[in-house]
């Protein structure tokens, strides 16, 4: 085998780039690791699912994960979004 390499793209290098520079930023607010990647999952969905019409099965294929698994994150991020007020609350005065 070969140790040839294919050149990036200059898209690729401009988004990466571009990410470099979120994280520092990222890093500056005290955004944890575990925040970011799941606000970036959450995100990366949202917007699959705009570009595919709501359309699950084709999201998944251009996601590259299972239907099943796409319906779960995506309910997952539902219920944590319609968390009630008073658990919140609740939550907020532990960590105070």
């Amino acid at each position: 085998m070969s140790d040839f390499h294919y050149p990036l793209s200059t898209k690729f290098m401009q988004i990466k780039t571009q990410m470099e520079a979120l994280i520092e930023e990222m890093l500056k607010g005290q955004i944890l690791l575990n925040e970011a990647i799941t606000e970036f999952e959450k995100l990366y969905i949202q917007k699959a699912l705009q570009i595919n019409n709501e359309h699950f099965s084709n999201t998944a294929n251009a996601l590259g994960i299972h239907r099943n698994t796409l319906s779960k994150r995506v309910a997952g991020y539902q219920s944590a979004s319609k968390t009630p007020k008073r658990l919140l609350q609740k939550r907020s005065r532990k960590t105070a």
